[in-house]
């Protein structure tokens, strides 16, 4: 089907010359950008009119774990750092069922459409009494949005010195055989593709070394990206240096985990050499503002890597250390935190804005996506900025980051209507909210 987006007020293409065209229509093809311009005309497009709106790229979540959003606030973890949280929320999440897996998938991805994103990743690192990473796949199908999700892992428990209860480990060859159906039955590499499958041992301390390195071997066999967890906080930091005798970054080095096709979430500890090493080989950051504040990890050093060329995109996190899911929060409290480091002018609202859509697509390893030009998929966050949030403001681009609306309008990916005037046309949200509520009422009970 055509649409036609008529007369906005501001398109912000993140073109190669970052490009802010002012009333202007975007006609939609076919899942694609047909043409932009003034005056558009296309008899048979729906018309959606865009006056007093600011129209963006999709924003791109590039670190999540979508269970967690069932364990929001949860007594005892609400005031730990990492480990300790961790040992309180794996008891409950042992509890998981598929249905667990799919409602609280369902609800987090609601969540980020509704903050204006049309791609997200996810990172299932554990598969309780039967759960599976297709659980999450169909979800995201359901909702409409773009899905990279990844086949988690952790393979050292409590008995052999991990984080982990055993009841949530797996044997490291079950993993990978399970890698390779995973990516074999849901993984798609053409362009314009709906789901991409990853690879993502949980982090360092969850699984053993040779998991790693046979993680990697499987990727570059396979054609598909790595994820993991790297250098969150100072424990980290200081859990690699006893037990590998290296920093995070070397660690990875070692194993094959940097390159082009690599992300890392966090990285929140990253040294300069760190920092040099992952600009050189093109590697990857998923930068999760408002997990790493909650959880007391510091503030990752946004401003040097993106200086020295480090790629990097934003990440809600999961729902259990954030507690929230906005990729438009996320990119103001970007923007907020390496000006409390930085100084005020650090980064700029436009800034924050190009890290969560294009820099995102980037980190993603997606060249189809991130930015409003003719060729690009239709991922599409049409924000309404006539409401109370934005009024008064003279620069609406900015005042999209630095204001509001927190919400969209309208959200269009592959050139379908998820959202239409702030209403799911995909799903019932309401039917979801109440499974959710319903299913979190049972883990708390």
């Amino acid at each position: 089907m055509e649409y036609l987006i008529k007369g906005a007020d501001v398109v912000v293409t993140m073109d190669d010359t970052r490009a802010e065209l002012t009333h202007t229509d975007i006609l939609v093809q076919d899942g694609v950008i047909a043409q932009i311009g003034a005056d558009l005309t296309a008899p048979d497009a729906a018309v959606i009119m865009a006056k007093g709106c600011v129209v963006t790229p999709g924003l791109v979540n590039t670190h999540h774990h979508l269970y967690q959003s069932l364990t929001r606030a949860v007594p005892g973890g609400q005031d730990a750092l990492l480990f300790g949280w961790l040992q309180t929320l794996y008891p409950i999440w042992s509890r998981f069922t598929p249905d667990h897996m799919r409602v609280s998938a369902l609800t987090g991805l609601a969540e980020l459409a509704m903050t204006g994103c049309t791609t997200s990743s996810d990172h299932l690192y554990l598969y309780p009494n039967g759960s599976r990473l297709e659980d999450t796949i169909h979800a995201a199908r359901e909702i409409g949005l773009r899905f990279h999700p990844t086949r988690g892992a952790m393979s050292i428990g409590e008995s052999d010195g991990g984080l982990p209860p055993d009841s949530l480990v797996e044997q490291e060859a079950d993993i990978l055989n399970d890698m390779i159906r995973v990516v074999d039955g849901f993984h798609d590499p053409n362009p314009g593709a709906m789901v991409r499958v990853g690879l993502a041992p949980c982090s360092p301390f969850s699984v053993s070394r040779e998991l790693m390195r046979d993680a990697a071997i499987l990727a570059r066999d396979k054609g598909v990206m790595l994820h993991t967890h790297l250098a969150e906080n100072d424990e980290d930091i200081a859990y690699s240096l006893e037990k590998f005798g290296c920093r995070p970054g070397q660690y990875a080095e070692d194993l094959g985990w940097v390159g082009d096709d690599v992300w890392h979430a966090h990285c929140v500890k990253l040294d300069g050499s760190e920092i040099d090493l992952f600009a050189r080989s093109g590697t990857g950051v998923a930068h999760c503002p408002c997990s790493n504040c909650r959880l007391g990890s510091g503030i990752a050093p946004v401003r040097q890597m993106r200086d020295r060329g480090v790629k990097v995109g934003l990440g809600v996190d999961g729902s259990a250390s954030n507690d929230a899911g906005s990729l438009i929060g996320e990119a103001r409290q970007t923007m907020l935190l390496q000006r409390v480091q930085n100084g005020a002018d650090a980064m700029s609202a436009r800034e924050a804005l190009e890290i969560a859509t294009l820099g995102g697509a980037k980190v993603l390893g997606r060249e189809d996506i991130g930015a409003l030009t003719v060729g690009r998929r239709a991922d599409i966050a049409i924000w309404d900025m006539s409401g109370l949030e934005a009024a008064g403001a003279w620069d609406p681009v900015a005042a999209l980051v630095l204001a509001g609306p927190m919400r969209v309008r309208d959200l269009m990916v592959e050139g379908r209507p998820v959202v239409r005037d702030g209403q799911f046309q995909t799903i019932d949200l309401d039917s979801v909210i109440a499974q959710q509520t319903k299913l979190a009422a049972g883990l708390a009970g």
